[in-house]
This record gives structure tokens, sequence and C-alpha cells, in this order.
């Protein structure tokens, strides 16, 4: 039971248009249904349940396009059910809890269910509802749900969408339609959206923070010891342009921390530049870190080139028709570690000595 089940439309009585389903963007292709939303889908080998905020355009009263970029966990597993010429069973959340959207967005391992990653940020279960149709769950406390199925021969142009990136750059093309079974939906329900763009865009700071901290664990997870912050910066939209700070402990240890923060899962989808730079330099402070990208960098020595990197449809710098990889820089704005020590030092007074100053003229300077 919950608050989801109030109204339940299923057959001839399904009409997605009776929600205020938004257009959002000036050249938008349709109107969009799915932004703030979870696609719901299950592993047909693993059994493992995985979502993800894909985006998602209607079509009809009874039916709407999905579109999931390459590499995804719900593209990857869309794809089995395909590769099989077997339907693939969908639901689209549309409005729940917020931690349940944050989840939705960001690189969860493979094999784990969003559904428990968020019920362990929430310290209790999520509650869910199974699907009459699918048997996908669902939550309880949702908004909209959308049950159905994507044949693997049923496709319908989908786009274009103003995206992340600031661009419409995923152009349209078909993609796989849900034709809808059963929606679900409070009374008065709300219709929650998420309006990427140009940064930035309504949600794009709260991204940068969990896929930054993301980032920050799967490179502990891959070994790189030391590490002392990570950002993604805003105007990358949390993606294309990535700082990494570490304290120097080896020969090396700057380019490991680099080269693993442009390819661990949450970095490695659609990236652009990942910065590394020492530990007195902080990620967020845009000034500090192209300060020590001028006077610690070198273009020779410090910066090196991923070639053939993930990327998709929506990366704006592709030419259409070429899309799927992209390159990546990775610069090394650290001090050169092998005379690391005899670096011009910094000038600006130390901390000792403004503590020495403050605690003189503390009088003073309190008034």
């Amino acid at each position: 039971k919950g608050p989801v089940l109030e109204n339940v439309d299923s057959g001839d009585k399904v009409d997605l248009l009776k929600f205020p389903v938004p257009f959002m963007h000036e050249l938008d292709g349709g109107r969009f249904i799915g932004t703030a939303c979870l696609v719901i889908t299950r592993d047909p080998d693993e059994g493992w349940v995985n979502f993800g905020a894909y985006r998602g355009m209607v079509h009809d009263k009874g039916s709407m396009g999905l579109y999931i970029s390459p590499g995804k966990h719900g593209s990857i597993q869309r794809n089995k059910y395909f590769e099989r010429g077997k339907p693939c069973p969908v639901i689209v959340s549309v409005g729940q809890d917020p931690v349940l959207f944050m989840v939705s967005g960001n690189e969860i391992d493979y094999g784990v269910s969003e559904f428990d990653y968020a019920g362990g940020l929430k310290g209790e279960p999520i509650e869910v509802i199974e699907g009459k149709s699918t048997g996908l769950p669902f939550a309880a406390n949702a908004e909209i749900v959308i049950e159905g199925w994507m044949d693997p021969t049923d496709r319908k142009t989908e786009g274009p969408f103003g995206e992340w990136t600031g661009y419409y750059a995923s152009s349209s093309r078909p993609e796989p339609v849900i034709r809808v079974e059963n929606v679900y939906y409070r009374n008065d329900p709300i219709l929650c959206c998420a309006r990427p763009g140009r940064p930035p865009s309504d949600y794009s700071i709260a991204k940068c923070m969990v896929k930054a901290s993301l980032i920050w664990e799967q490179v502990e997870k891959a070994g790189v010891p030391d590490v002392k912050g990570v950002w993604c910066h805003e105007a990358g939209g949390g993606r294309l342009f990535n700082i990494i700070s570490i304290k120097q402990r080896y020969p090396g240890h700057a380019r490991q921390a680099m080269l693993a923060a442009s390819q661990v899962h949450a970095g490695a989808y659609l990236g652009r530049y990942v910065i590394v730079v020492d530990e007195d330099i902080d990620p967020t402070n845009t000034f500090d870190v192209l300060w020590a990208l001028a006077s610690r960098s070198d273009p020779v020595e410090s910066i090196e080139i991923l070639r053939r990197c993930w990327s998709g449809p929506l990366d704006p710098r592709i030419q259409p028709g070429k899309k799927g990889f992209n390159s990546r820089a990775v610069i090394d704005a650290c001090r050169p570690f092998e005379w690391m020590k005899d670096f011009p030092p910094v000038a600006e007074s130390s901390p000792e000595l403004k503590e020495k100053i403050y605690n003189k003229w503390k009088k003073v300077i309190e008034g």
C-alpha cells in the first residue's frame, strides 16, 4: 500500500497528457515527462534492479520515448532483452523522495541497486510496491509512476532536448518506445521536473557535490593515497572539468591520481579535463586552480591526452555521425615531485605569521 496507489489507470484509460507535461526548452522536440525521474529496470541475467535518470518524451496518450546514453546501466540491461528479441519491462517514476532522484543521476557501482544505496543513505529501507504488469519495484510514496514495455523493433523519433552540457547536442533519432500499460498516481500529484540547460541549472550544484564525492571514493578504492579533495566544476555540468587535490608521496603519484580520476566509473563518462593539484590548492576555488595550472604546469611535460574514451550523443564537441568516443586532457598542475623541495616558495604570509600578527593587534582588529 502507498499513496501512489490512490489512482490506477490501465489499458484504454491511460492518458499521459492528463498531466501538465512541460515543453521545457525552445527547440525541444516534444514534451518531456521524464527529467526528475527514476527509470527502473531489472537485469534479466543477474536479477538486480537498476534505476537512472534517463529522459522520457511523451509521444501520445499511451506511449513515450526513452533515451539512455550508451554504457549506462539501464542501457546495458535493456540491450540484454533486445539482443534476445524480447521486450524490456520498465517503470518510469516521476516525483519521489529527493534522495532517490539524487542517487538516480549518479554512477552507483554496477550490480548495486540504487534502492539499496538510497536506503543506506537514509538509514532505513525504501518502501516499495511491485508493478502489476512488470513486477518491478517502485517507491510507495511516489507522485506518478508509468509502467510498460519496450519492444526491440518499436522505435520512434525522440528529441532533441536541451541537455546538461548546455546544448541540444544529441539531436533526434529513433529511440525505443515505452508502450504504457498502467499509470499509478496520487490525488493531485506533483509533476516534478529537473530542467537541464546551460550551466548553472536548477540541479547542477547538487550534481557536482555528489559526483565529486563519488570520484573521491572510487579513486581511493583504486588505491590512490592521500587524496585531499575533489571538485567537479559546475561550468562543466559536473563532468567535463574536474579537479583532484593530493599530497604527493612518491614519483608518479600525481599522474596516478589524475588518470584514475579520469577513468573511475563516476569520472569516466563524457569527461574532458582533469587537473591534479597539490594539497595547498582548494579544488573548489577556481582562481587557485587556475593559478596552479598557470604557474606549476608545463605544457610539454604536464599534459597527457587520452584517446577513445567513453562519450556519447550528448557530447557537443563531437561531430554528428562520429559520436561515441572522445579524448581527455589530464593535466598535472602539481609542483614537480623530483624537485618539489626546491620549488620557489609561495609569496604569502605563513599561517604562523598571520596568527602572530593577529594576536599582536587583536585589540585593534576587534575594536
